[in-house]
């Protein structure tokens, strides 16, 4: 029962009346007063919040009639007009049992029904999280439809719709009360490390497929989009313990404490002045990656097919683990020419792998993660808001690109400032990022390797001396191996001696990659793996609804621009205008240039209307994108929902999108284990060529297989070379243009069965040109390295033998667009049915696949994703009074990982999260017993990623208090 009583009250402010309307609210079922009902005037910004008695006070300027709206999570939302002074209202605000009220703002960029939304969407409110058996609510989202996720680290973790799915995802839009959570040079979206608190979150919502019409050129895969509280509808004191371990069996570390305290506290004054203050902090042992899995068997012409006798992974000389760094093909294969092998005929040669290092002998275990925000927000009369929002997360973890990433004490902070009323907004924030003590695990791990053990030519020399004299003394082939590769890796640092300490240390605080042993000139002697990298993020967007304007139909226009500006460190990024040899090396004032810039700028406009009684509503949008390196972009959507009967909701929709290059693809310009990765845009390739003078490093690979296969018949090197120079693939790459995406989605939802039930269905096809990717070639050069020579002369086929590959090769890591157009499409079906008072069973299945291609592209595109994937939950929100519990079930199908770093078949999984809630109502508290993977089946999500175990925690929250 809600009693409402609305009476005129004179109240002075800046010489203006004001009317003050008052209420108290119970809950109908019990009759207790409800405290954080929220109050709002229908088409304003002006709104308030209900106190501990269930009481509020809402002053505005509009004139008779408004409507009220009050809302609140579990309870349905209901509106009332208010038409006159002294109206008594007695009306009734009861639980909700209704399914598919939400309303949702993504979709459309305006408030609608979930029902009606013009393409796929997923909610999670404050109820559901808190109802999942996730540990946090960004864990929640792996349940989601269509969602899967990619957990690198406690700290780190990336959703992904639809395929392609990379565990730094350029693809899928982060955003937190508008902001992108993008870490500009890092390329990747924190959202989870640098987002709201646990306290903080309201609600989150996801949209699966390409949403660039709307929300910009990147968002072609979905988008998340994280909101928060309002500090003048959510007031009060808010504190947060989670106490929990994990690593209770097979992860690869010992038994492990994670905790998480977090306090949030938000105060209002006489509803024109508010602010709120966030604060979180995590500490945990990380998940360990140390997966043996060898990704180069014997039988491929990278290894040694022509010794089956090293077909075992235990005799494999060339031998590439998952979790192994240092023993890759790329900088890390050393030939062995010239040896007698008994048993095979003629010289012989041996490819092996340099030794490395383990993933755990080089990452730290214990993470951290630190949170904090503050906004103050001031209302200027019912119709505008104004506010500031300060946001800072410091984080520590492991990521995966090209190579892994460790990082430490990242921290991102965001200014914003945002004007907003009921129908547009105007918003415009900064972010600075900083990556710390970071340091990249490949040059670290190259490093360690040439300066205690010696540069690939030294190794190998010894390598070879040992293996043909325990050859020669009869030992068998593998054995021999072994004992060379012990007498090479002599001088090298152990793990978890003072000597691999210090090394490591002076490595990773050096931020230049370079060797002096494999390079010279003035690199450093130990070279270096710091990941120093520094960025501001400047945007501003508005938007306007012309709708009251247009009358015939509904109008929303927008706009937006964004400059990244990259501070050049030398090593990844760099100041172009620079010469070459001169890029990475400090002027006089400690600099390495003029900080570089990236700019992208868009508008969009949005049409809707509605017919036949509002059972057909039409949508039409068309964004027009432009950065100033390629020509501008338009990205049109159309759309249709039409309603039958009252409850069946069909929709279809088509949209064309693209996407720029984000900033480390676009402008890199990094040493990566002696393989310079570059981005994409045409003038990075000025004076060095790598577009057009290099040949594949795949036809690299297979050349060198059939050059040493006839060696070992008697030719010699450079004969061998050129009669298998056909094989040499000539590279041919055109600068990075925009990645393209045409996307056709058609999708049905309903609420059936009394509205027990509801049923929702989605399937689409999407079609991508330009694919982004990367391709490694190798640029030919004279001897010493002294000029380049011209790809299919006789010079640059024998500057491609292996033995030549630091003397007469530079090595390129390119982003570019792959040759192939790419077809994917898949669909999503979930249920949720209640049944049996407050029992609950939902569930979730999704199928994506790809269409083969029937020639080969320039690169691996990666698509990443199973077939099928399924969750399956229970759950009553209230078995007994006050308490409460969910169960899910997980299942996950067998897929081939692809990427530049590991690739391999990630094997299929199973898991089962489960929870048990207690509410104390008296004390504002909450108790939550859960767990993930309850069962500790330890899995992968993705080759190279972590092994993920069991997690069992105990979350105690306060909400509320100190709300008079």
């Amino acid at each position: 029962m809600l009693f409402l009583f609305v009476a005129p009250v004179l109240a002075w402010a800046q010489g203006n009346n004001f009317i003050e309307v008052s209420g108290h609210i119970i809950d109908k079922e019990n009759k207790q007063s409800l405290t954080g009902i929220n109050v709002l005037i229908k088409g304003t910004v002006n709104g308030v919040a209900t106190d501990s008695q269930g009481k509020f006070t809402l002053k505005t300027k509009a004139k008779y009639p408004f409507t009220l709206v009050f809302s609140a999570v579990g309870f349905e939302t209901q509106e009332f007009e208010v038409s006159s002074p002294n109206s008594v209202l007695n009306i009734e605000l009861v639980t909700q049992t209704l399914l598919g009220k939400e309303v949702v703002v993504t979709a459309s960029r305006v408030e609608e029904n979930i029902l009606k939304s013009p393409v796929a969407i997923e909610k999670l409110d404050i109820r559901a999280i808190r109802e999942s058996p996730a540990p946090s609510f960004y864990d929640a989202l792996e349940n989601v439809k269509g969602v899967q996720m990619t957990t690198s680290s406690i700290t780190f973790k990336i959703p992904n719709t639809r395929g392609f799915n990379i565990p730094n995802n350029f693809r899928f839009v982060q955003l937190v009360d508008g902001i992108d959570m993008q870490a500009a040079t890092l390329g990747v979206p924190l959202g989870n490390a640098i987002g709201p608190t646990e306290l903080d979150i309201a609600s989150v919502e996801i949209t699966p497929g390409a949403a660039s019409a709307l929300y910009g050129m990147n968002a072609i895969n979905g988008m998340a989009n994280l909101l928060t509280k309002s500090p003048f509808l959510y007031q009060g004191l808010s504190f947060y313990q989670k106490t929990g371990i994990n690593h209770v069996g097979g992860t690869g570390r010992e038994l492990s404490n994670l905790t998480e305290t977090a306090f949030r506290y938000a105060k209002a004054f006489n509803n024109k002045f508010a602010f709120k203050v966030n604060f979180s902090y995590l500490r945990g042992t990380d998940w360990l990656a140390d997966t043996k899995t060898n990704q180069n068997p014997n039988n491929l012409n990278t290894a040694n097919p022509s010794f089956p006798e090293l077909n075992a992974d235990a005799d494999n000389p060339a031998y590439d683990a998952w979790n192994k760094y240092g023993d890759d093909s790329g900088s890390n294969a050393v030939t062995l020419t010239g040896l007698t092998i008994p048993g095979h005929s003629g010289s012989q040669s041996i490819i092996v792998r340099r030794t490395g290092y383990w993933e755990k002998d080089v990452v730290k275990p214990t993470v951290d993660n630190l949170k904090f925000d503050a906004s103050l927000h001031y209302r200027l009369g019912d119709n505008a808001e104004l506010s500031y929002g300060y946001r800072i997360g410091k984080m520590d973890g492991v990521f995966q690109r090209g190579n892994k990433i460790q990082l430490d004490n990242v921290v991102v902070q965001n200014h914003k400032l945002e004007l907003k009323g009921s129908n547009y907004f105007v918003r415009t924030y900064v972010s600075l990022e900083n990556t710390g003590d970071s340091y990249n695990i490949k040059p670290l791990v190259d490093n360690l390797d040439i300066t205690s053990g010696g540069t690939n030519s030294v190794w190998g020399a010894k390598y070879k001396t040992a293996l043909q004299n325990a050859l020669n003394n009869s030992a068998s082939l593998a054995d021999a191996l072994r004992i060379g590769r012990t007498a090479a890796d002599a001088s090298r640092v152990v793990p978890g001696t003072p000597a691999f300490e210090e090394l490591k240390n002076t490595i990773i605080a050096i931020n230049n990659w370079d060797h002096k042993a494999v390079v010279g000139g003035d690199a450093p002697a130990t070279g270096g793996a710091w990941l120093s990298q520094k960025s501001h993020t400047y945007h501003a967007d508005g938007q306007l609804d012309l709708s009251h304007k247009t009358k015939v139909f509904n109008l929303l226009v927008g706009a937006d621009a964004r400059i990244y500006e990259v501070v050049p460190d030398g090593n990844n990024f760099v100041d172009f205008k620079r010469p070459v040899a001169d890029r990475n090396k400090p002027l006089p004032d400690g600099s390495f240039g003029d900080n570089v810039y990236y700019k992208k700028f868009g508008a969009f406009a949005q049409v809707t209307k509605t017919f036949f009684e509002e059972k057909l509503k039409l949508f039409g949008s068309l964004r027009l994108d432009y950065n100033p390196e390629f020509t501008a972009k338009l990205n049109p959507r159309v759309a249709a929902v039409y309603t039958l009967a009252q409850k069946h909701n069909f929709r279809v929709s088509f949209q064309n999108g693209y996407r720029f290059p984000a900033l480390f693809e676009a402008i890199s310009f990094v040493n990566n284990g002696n393989i310079r990765r570059v981005g994409g845009l045409s003038y990075i390739n000025e004076g060095l060529n790598y577009l057009d003078n290099s040949y594949t490093l795949n036809s690299i690979n297979s050349f060198n297989a059939a050059v040493n296969k006839d060696v070992a018949g008697g030719l010699t090197t450079n004969a061998a070379a050129l009669k298998n120079r056909s094989l040499l693939e000539v590279t041919n790459l055109s600068p990075t243009r925009p990645e393209r995406i045409n996307s056709f989605e058609f999708g049905y939802k309903s609420v059936l069965l009394d509205n027990k039930l509801v049923l929702d269905i989605d399937a689409y096809v999407n079609q991508y040109n330009g694919f982004l990717g990367q391709v490694e070639v190798a640029v030919p050069y004279a001897t010493g390295l002294s000029s380049q020579v011209k790809v299919g002369s006789d010079e640059a086929v024998v500057a491609m033998v292996q033995s030549n590959r630091n003397t007469q090769q530079t090595r390129y890591r390119v982003y570019t667009n792959a040759k192939n157009q790419y077809n994917n499409y898949g669909s999503s079906l979930g249920l949720t049915y209640n049944f049996y008072r407050q029992f609950t069973i939902a569930g979730n299945v999704n199928y994506n696949d790809i269409s083969e291609n029937k020639s080969k592209d320039v690169f691996v595109t990666g698509f990443n994703t199973p077939n099928w994937a399924t969750n399956i939950s229970f759950g009553n929100r209230e078995i007994v009074k006050n308490l409460g519990f969910n169960v899910l079930w997980k299942w996950q199908q067998s897929f081939l990982w692809e990427s530049p770093l590991v690739n391999g078949q990630v094997p299929a999984f199973h898991t089962f999260d489960a929870q048990v809630t207690y509410r104390i109502p008296q004390n504002k508290a909450t108790i939550k017993l859960g767990g993930t993977n309850i069962f500790n089946k330890n899995y992968v999500q993705y080759a190279g990623g972590p092994t993920l175990g069991g997690l069992y925690y105990v979350a105690v929250t306060f909400d509320g208090l100190l709300v008079k």
